[in-house]
């Protein structure tokens, strides 16, 4: 459009000799529904936090495009077997029409998670990610989240209010995963010691490795080589009991500070984990 090529056109310029620099503006407001080098909130969230955790199924809530785009697009390694115990590489969207945006897509996420149950019945959990019109036509997530837990027998269902328009980059997206975490997860842990396992002095976490290429189990390699126990990988080759049991850590190993922090940060006020 005529409007956002006058914007873009501030983005490319040719640098002449004697002039400190070429005046091109970066950093400027990404335009919503105008493809960038730079991702949104959602892809923040679904594509950087959420994504690489194996073994629950994330549905991409909304038109088809986000889930697409978003759809196999990093190497996040993880060892199970897809569509089994594993959903990684596998793309689940709402593929909201037209209809949906007039009429809300609340009764077709509990259809969603209903052919989701039937067909993968050992997933361990599940997110929605929710897309830009979610947070525009005002769909109660929450609520079906909450219902459909219930009738699934308490299985964690978590919806991340992650709209693309949130946020003119991927950050504002993590800051809300790691918010959902918190929320979802941790809140939720009972008190009486779940995870159910027996911690040691040497409890470590991996916070903020995707496992791109695997480089996470490298550095997981050499943690347990020094003699550390690392019980959650965050969240390349992740699990949901990784994340159950990470409040049981004795030091939280921070790679990825800016995907991260906010959790990390959590963790040291409410559990004292340095």
């Amino acid at each position: 459009p005529e409007k956002t090529a006058k914007r873009r056109a501030k983005h490319l310029n040719v640098h002449q000799s004697g002039k400190s620099d070429c005046g091109v503006k970066s950093n400027i407001k990404s335009i919503p529904g105008v493809m960038t080098i730079r991702g949104c909130a959602y892809a923040g969230s679904k594509g950087v936090v959420w994504g690489p955790i194996k073994d629950m199924v994330h549905i991409s809530h909304g038109p088809v495009g986000c889930g697409q785009y978003s759809w196999g697009s990093r190497r996040n390694y993880y060892v199970g077997t897809t569509g089994i115990d594993s959903f990684v590489t596998l793309q689940f969207t709402s593929d909201f029409q037209e209809k949906d945006i007039v009429f809300g897509g609340d009764k077709k996420l509990v259809k969603v998670l209903d052919e989701i149950q039937e067909l993968f019945p050992l997933n361990h959990g599940i997110t929605i990610q929710s897309e830009c019109p979610i947070g525009l036509i005002g769909d109660d997530i929450e609520a079906v989240s909450r219902s459909k837990s219930k009738e699934y027998g308490g299985k964690t269902i978590v919806p991340v209010r992650c709209e693309g328009f949130r946020g003119v980059s991927q950050s504002l997206g993590h800051h809300i995963a790691n918010d959902a975490v918190r929320d979802w997860i941790f809140d939720k842990l009972n008190p009486d010691g779940k995870p159910k396992f027996e911690p040691t002095p040497y409890d470590v976490a991996i916070i903020g490795d995707y496992n791109i290429g695997g480089d996470a189990w490298s550095s997981r390699i050499l943690l347990e080589e020094m003699g550390l126990r690392v019980i959650a990988q965050w969240s390349g080759d992740g699990s949901l009991a990784e994340l159950e049991a990470t409040p049981k850590a004795k030091l939280n190993i921070l790679h990825c500070y800016r995907s991260m922090n906010y959790i990390s940060r959590h963790m040291e006020e409410k559990f004292g984990i340095p």
